[in-house]
């Protein structure tokens, strides 16, 4: 058997295991809030992003209401997750565009990447978690743990990431292998100092078996 396809199947029976009840629940969200928290989200910490989104939505939570705050008080609702000008402006903008689409978010990928801030990663979520329609948002977590497993491998560029990994994982794994590897991501697999010591997946990840041959 491949060993991509081998370690995506090892992988994704560990995800369900592990994350498949908590992220089952709660699909699909609202595609709306879902969107513009993922804005908010661009270029800044997840904490971050929660305070922004808690203060915003606390006081307006559909493109309507948004639509009426002034600019300098979005602005400054929305302060904690950084770049609040141009977040207030992207935002504004969209939830123009979308009462102009008779109040409904585009739920496919292309028309959700012609609004103002919004690229792949971001469309890709809306259509995951707002729409619960698969696919495989990648972010920072995604992207580094499937390289070090070996999921992807050689001069792959981020933007590449996703359609690969929707190649080797069943279209019914989609969703798990995102959330499941953002939360690992969070627990063990970490930008620095990963816990690759007690990691699950050491039998067929390439960057945990290095790791655990030089410390022998």
């Amino acid at each position: 058997m491949n060993s991509r396809i081998s370690a995506a199947e090892k992988t994704a029976l560990f995800l369900h295991g592990r994350y498949g009840h908590e992220i089952e629940k709660g699909i699909p969200e609202n595609p709306f809030k879902v969107l513009i928290s993922c804005v908010l989200s661009q270029r800044t910490r997840e904490e971050n992003t929660a305070i922004a989104s808690k203060s915003l939505f606390s006081v307006a939570s559909t493109p309507e209401g948004i639509s009426k705050i002034p600019l300098e008080e979005l602005q400054r609702l929305i302060k904690a997750a950084g770049l609040a000008k141009q977040k207030a402006k992207n935002i504004l903008q969209i939830c123009g565009a979308i009462l102009e689409n008779g109040d409904n978010v585009p739920s496919n990928r292309e028309e959700l990447m012609k609004l103002p801030g919004v690229g792949p990663k971001t469309a890709d979520i809306t259509l995951c978690y707002g729409f619960g329609i698969p696919c495989i948002p990648v972010d920072v977590h995604v992207n580094r743990i499937s390289r070090r497993i070996g999921l992807v491998d050689g001069p792959v560029k981020l933007e590449e990431v996703g359609g690969l990994l929707q190649k080797i994982f069943g279209r019914k794994d989609w969703r798990i292998v995102n959330r499941g590897l953002v939360l690992f991501g969070r627990e063990k697999c970490l930008p620095r100092n990963p816990k690759c010591g007690i990691c699950e997946l050491n039998e067929f990840c390439k960057f945990g078996r290095q790791a655990l041959n030089k410390r022998a």
